[in-house]
């Protein structure tokens, strides 16, 4: 089950890192490459959140098929949108495995 509590305040931890940082770009690299699982997290027309996977899709896939829940770190990234979580996933190379959740809703 997805947690969106924590989600929201990894967003805000993450947030918070880039902000106080004075390159920004590199903050948010840095973010991105010291974690396996990236989450991009942006409000649903909906009225709820969606995700999207930034990075690490293959190793939520072998959790996902197995009964093991694995030693990996994860963390969220607040965007404004889908688009912007994409434009991420690109720029870090990690397209090829995309994958995106349907907004829920009711999750606010």
């Amino acid at each position: 089950m997805i947690d969106f509590e924590e989600l929201r305040g990894l967003a805000d931890q993450t947030r918070s890192f880039i902000q106080m940082s004075h390159d920004k770009a590199r903050a948010l690299r840095v973010v991105v490459t010291e974690h396996d699982v990236v989450l991009g997290i942006f409000p649903s027309t909906a009225e709820g959140i969606g995700l999207h996977v930034i990075k690490g899709q293959e190793i939520l896939r072998q959790i996902a098929s197995s009964d093991s829940v694995g030693d990996y770190t994860h963390t969220a990234i607040a965007v404004h949108n889908r688009e912007q979580a994409v434009a991420l996933q690109q720029v870090f190379g990690c397209l090829a495995t995309a994958v995106s959740i349907a907004p829920l809703k009711g999750i606010a």
